[in-house]
């Protein structure tokens, strides 16, 4: 195909392959399918599905017309796979499998400093499913009809909204049976301390005794206003920092437990008849306003990942098979990492889009061709936005990779360099 020549509109997407290099995704994806010298098809199939993922597509079937457009020789293939492969793919690997890739994954994005800070937040994502199972129905807002979903739990980094990692349950699964093993993978992927933000589906007994013992992470998770909380609230002797704002602390008794937990609150409004209070329990030294007026708005970062990402592979799902199902979200990781790198090399008109967004009219939508010249595969692109924002990133980009200390020889495309040009 390269001998050949060929053009197409998916050639944005080759502006991944100098990320892949730079994160090393390949050695990851190697690693994961358990890939040997005599069997290099695995890891390429993995490949495909996160260039899937980059186009916000849920496979294939989708668009077919990916052949013959640069997709399948991006991955290193002569064809784009269709759906029993890719099938047969994940269901041949466990979700511990899956776990591992996440775990390595945030080591390296760790190492590359994608987590800032010391503030996680924690997340029960609900996905769309079209699977034939019993499962909760739920609905994303009281106007919307209900739908069964999938139960998803995210760990965001609360400074750069980048996810360290994600877990997946059956409809079974507790917030507590899926929340600690994946802080469990956290405390593997960040070797200092950490503030973990949860939701008031975190607030659990079982949740508080556990991490109230962590030797490294502390919490702050709202505590719902139960009557009986309540009528303890207003008995305390709440201290008045600015106009209409109070805090207050009291020791939290768990339920039969022999164990107190720190819990603040605050209070807002001027008259007892408008007060109003948001009360929270927490392992964390900080000062009370601290927690509640700094640090837990950050919460709302997740929102706004998910608002910009979700479409990366957690939005919608087909099938409730954990191995599929985890493995799939997993790709979808290594795409958003890489999207993330490349986003620091957009226009700055372009660094804020969704991922759709991305998809359309960055990675579908370039026209251009491939040729090969020597060892070198050259992209070619004639209708690049701002291309000379993109020249200054992308031409000579084996000299470029090789003054960062990267090798340019691109593993999955039998060592050729890649170079981009514009015109």
């Amino acid at each position: 195909m390269l001998a050949q020549k060929f053009s197409g509109t998916y050639m944005g997407l080759w502006l991944l392959l100098p990320e892949h290099l730079r994160l090393g995704s390949w050695d990851l994806l190697m690693a994961w399918s358990g890939a040997s010298s005599a069997n290099l098809v695995d890891p390429r199939l993995a490949l495909q599905v996160v260039h899937e993922s980059a186009l916000c597509l849920s496979g294939i079937r989708q668009k077919r017309s990916l052949r013959l457009k640069g997709f399948e020789a991006l991955n290193g293939l002569p064809f784009v796979a269709a759906d029993g492969s890719i099938h047969q793919l994940f269901n041949c690997h466990t979700v511990a499998d899956a776990e591992a890739l996440q775990l390595a994954l945030g080591k390296l994005r760790y190492v590359r400093g994608d987590y800032p800070g010391e503030l996680v937040l924690l997340d029960p994502h609900r996905i769309q499913t079209w699977t034939q199972r019993n499962l909760p129905l739920n609905r994303a807002k009281k106007s919307a009809p209900t739908r069964k979903t999938i139960q998803t739990f995210f760990a965001i980094n609360g400074q750069s909204g980048q996810p360290l990692s994600c877990g997946i349950g059956s409809s079974a699964v507790t917030i507590t049976q899926a929340t600690l093993p994946l802080v469990e993978r956290l405390s593997a992927i960040l070797p200092g301390e950490a503030l973990l933000i949860g939701d008031g589906e975190h607030f659990t007994i079982e949740m508080l005794d556990r991490l109230a013992d962590h030797h490294r992470f502390s919490f702050l998770f709202p505590i719902p206003k139960r009557k009986a909380v309540l009528e303890q609230i207003v008995t305390l002797p709440f201290v008045p920092l600015w106009a209409g704002y109070a805090v207050a602390e009291w020791e939290y008794q768990l339920a039969d437990r022999d164990k107190t937990i720190r819990a603040v609150v605050q209070r807002t409004g001027e008259t007892p008849d408008n007060y109003d209070y948001k009360p929270f329990a927490t392992t964390s030294q900080l000062p009370a306003a601290d927690l509640m007026t700094v640090a837990y708005p950050d919460r709302w970062n997740i929102e706004e990942f998910f608002n910009t990402e979700s479409a990366l592979g957690w939005k919608r799902a087909a099938t409730l098979n954990l191995n599929i199902r985890l493995g799939k979200l997993s790709m979808g990781m290594v795409a958003q990492a890489l999207i993330y790198q490349l986003r620091q090399k957009l226009p700055p008109d372009m660094r804020n889009w969704t991922a759709e967004s991305l998809a359309e009219r960055l990675f579908s939508s370039m026209d251009g061709d491939i040729r090969v010249e020597d060892d070198i595969i050259v992209v070619t692109f004639y209708n690049a936005p701002n291309d000379a924002f993109f020249k200054e990133h992308y031409q000579n980009l084996p000299k470029r990779l090789e003054a960062e200390g990267v090798d340019p020889r691109v593993p999955w495309l039998y060592d050729f360099k890649v170079n981009f040009r514009f015109k």
